[in-house]
């Protein structure tokens, strides 16, 4: 893909004035030990405190002693994000946040800063999933705050922090399903201090839960150095590939009931690989204002390999009877942007103010083939469908913190998101459309110290999600739709006194604008006329009790997740629980630590008719249907040898707990209890 004039122009001018502004040398050491990098919270107690919206951080300790397969094993345990499992190592992450159902694409999810969906305008769908091998922490930024980022911030943004890896670890785990899965860490900077470079390697394997197996490589290069005084520069590289033998059909209603475990489609085939490139450069203008630019690049393609199935024979049989027919949807996308943040101390109304400024380009493409073959002609055949998608956007947002006292800070913002969408289909002779519009997106949070144990926090925000070119130009046709719309409001009360750490927070999201199909114009098919209603609560409690031992606890309660309007009025969203909880029980002595985790998740339905009854035939499309609460046991524990030795275990699911984790053309079904063992080597 070649990059535009639109983008190309603009990348030129905030090229020019970054390089413009007026520098001052700033001797700080430290800075140029760190590569530089997008926190959309931070680690330490001020960085937390600053925000106006609920924020977890999770930390790589805690995510080590998750002992986690995937990202999904973390993202499960914080406050209001469900996730709806498809397979255990998560190729593709389904995620909902307070109320959001986790099939659908409304919060934004971030690596280093760097959007990781294939598609934010021409399709986010969730089709990449980083993983968690390559994680220093996670952070997760709710409320008014996260203003600064988009689109898609519904729910909120979730930002994977890369590891930095300093000298030589290897790290090896092999458990059930033949699961085999090795990793290298390894880095090093200059005499100087002043240069780094690293790079984290994993190659893992698995037979599978329901032998649905994968092979995948993930490697990320990183490298940095100081500029001068004052500025430093780091690059990262990543690739990614799996081969996994996934499909969107589960069992059938009888053999789910009858505990059978095999593959519904064991010759079904989703295959990955990505490529990225992000730059991340710092620039210290002087002890009050700090500029940041990061510049990606990423190259993905998903070929998705399905058999057809015969129904009727379907039906006989009692499960998937597939025919000779296959089908290939198969897509690539590549991605540009370009993004600069300006943060600046002043003192505007004789008041200390925290003041950010940022602009962000981006450009996307994708190409989008449908492969007819057969099983004697595998992956091979007539291409009887070729579209071309793109979208180029253009993002700019201000917020500053007002510093009224010791106490009360007030941050006002504004974020404006314009975006042109193209659809092309070159097996139409090459017919096309496109459509543009415009969101401002306003929002003000504060914060108020009560005391030095409480601070209330809060705040209100217009969040959006674009509709995707499949959407907005369906038939070809400028559908004419702005973004769905959310206010959102949210009010909170955090802090720590001793042994205790807490976070209760209580949230109301209005949508009014989804896109829904049917229009009063006869020439259109899609309009903005759905609204639901989402509000609850979050609660989370830490607490040291002694003796070793401490206890995490968070449970989230959304009693009203429901359509408002259109022919599912009064139902309540799929896949949007009204209850989620989490538990962990931790046991520290010395070298030895061990936890007994349990995790909840209540009842939720498969699809927006909300019928109850799972439909127990080869009916196509989403299947129906209400799923059981259930709730899951982890038992884990890891032992510190020596300086250099750690080795771990972990039985999960230790209940053998048979569940429900979805409905999509069968039932997906909960991975049976497993055990794994591994060690961690650092040299």
């Amino acid at each position: 893909m070649k990059t535009t004039p639109f983008f190309a122009r603009h990348l030129v001018a905030i090229a020019v004035a970054a390089a413009t502004l007026p520098g001052s040398a700033l001797a700080d050491s430290e800075a140029m030990l760190t590569l530089p990098a997008i926190d959309v919270v931070g680690y330490g107690e001020d960085d937390l405190s600053r925000q106006t919206g609920a924020v977890v951080v999770i930390k790589r300790e805690e995510i080590e002693r998750l002992q986690p397969s995937s990202t999904e094993d973390v993202l499960r345990r914080i406050p209001g994000i469900n996730v709806k499992t498809e397979e255990e190592s998560a190729v593709v992450s389904n995620i909902g946040i307070r109320g959001l159902s986790a099939s659908e694409a409304k919060s934004l999810v971030l690596e280093d800063g760097v959007p990781v969906a294939p598609g934010l305008f021409i399709g986010n769908d969730r089709y990449y999933n980083p993983r968690i091998q390559r994680m220093e922490g996670i952070e997760v930024l709710k409320g008014s705050s996260s203003l600064r980022y988009g689109p898609s911030t519904i729910g909120g943004v979730i930002n994977y922090k890369t590891k930095t890896p300093e000298g030589v670890a290897v790290s090896t785990r092999i458990g059930s399903f033949n699961t085999r899965e090795a990793t290298l860490e390894a880095g090093g900077r200059s005499p100087s201090g002043d240069a780094y470079a690293g790079l984290v390697a994993t190659k893992a394997r698995s037979d599978g839960f329901l032998d649905r197996d994968y092979d995948m490589t993930d490697l990320m290069l990183k490298a940095g150095s100081a500029i001068g005084d004052n500025q430093n520069l780091g690059v990262k590289f990543s690739w990614y590939e799996n081969d996994a033998n996934i499909s969107y059909r589960g069992m059938f209603l009888q053999d789910y009931r009858d505990g059978r475990t095999y593959n519904p489609a064991p010759d079904d085939y989703f295959l990955t690989d990505r490529r990225a490139f992000d730059i991340n450069h710092e620039w210290f203008i002087s002890d009050r204002a700090t500029l940041q630019t990061l510049a990606y690049w990423s190259e993905m393609t998903r070929d998705y390999w399905r058999y057809s199935v015969d129904t009727a024979a379907s039906n006989a049989a009692g499960r998937w009877v597939y025919t000779d027919s296959l089908t290939g949807n198969n897509r690539s996308f590549e991605r540009f942007g370009l993004e600069t943040r300006l943060m600046l101390d002043h003192n505007l109304f004789g008041l200390i103010n925290e003041a950010e400024f940022g602009v962000r380009l981006m450009e996307e493409e994708s190409d989008d083939k449908r492969i007819r073959a057969t099983r004697d002609q595998d992956r091979t055949g007539v291409n009887d469908r070729h579209r071309e998608d793109s979208a180029e956007s253009v993002a700019a947002y201000v917020q500053n913190r007002f510093v009224i006292s010791e106490r009360l800070a007030i941050t006002p913002g504004l974020r404006v998101e314009s975006y042109e969408q193209k659809r092309k289909v070159l097996t139409d002779n090459g017919a096309s459309e496109t459509t543009s519009n415009t969101e401002w997106l306003p929002g003000i949070g504060f914060t108020y110290q009560l005391m030095p144990a409480a601070q209330l926090y809060g705040g209100a925000y217009r969040a959006f999600s674009p509709a995707s070119n499949g959407v907005a130009l369906d038939g070809l046709v400028d559908q004419k739709l702005d973004g769905e719309r959310s206010d959102n409001y949210e009010f909170g009360l955090r802090g720590s006194n001793g042994a205790y750490t807490y976070d209760v927070t209580a949230f109301y999201m209005n949508f009014d604008n989804q896109v829904v199909t049917g229009n009063s114009d006869p020439n259109l098919s899609q309009s903005n006329a759905g609204k639901t209603l989402h509000y609850g609560l979050e609660a989370a409690l830490s607490v040291e009790l002694g003796a070793g031992f401490s206890i995490d606890t968070n449970v989230t309660w959304v009693p009203e997740s429901e359509f408002r309007s259109g022919d599912n009025k009064g139902n309540r969203l799929p896949y949007a629980p009204e209850y989620l909880a989490n538990a962990g029980l931790t046991y520290t002595d010395g070298r030895f630590s061990s936890a007994l985790n349990v995790h909840y998740r209540g009842e939720q339905f498969g699809d927006a008719s909300n019928r109850k009854d799972i439909p127990s035939g080869a009916e196509g499309g989403i299947w129906g249907g209400q799923i059981r609460s259930y709730t899951l046991y982890d038992l884990l524990a890891q032992y510190q040898v020596n300086d250099h030795l750690r080795v771990q275990g972990a039985v999960k699911n230790l209940t053998d707990k048979r569940y429900i984790t979805g409905l999509r053309q069968g039932i997906y079904v909960g991975p049976e209890r497993s055990f794994e063992v591994g060690m961690n080597y650092r040299f």
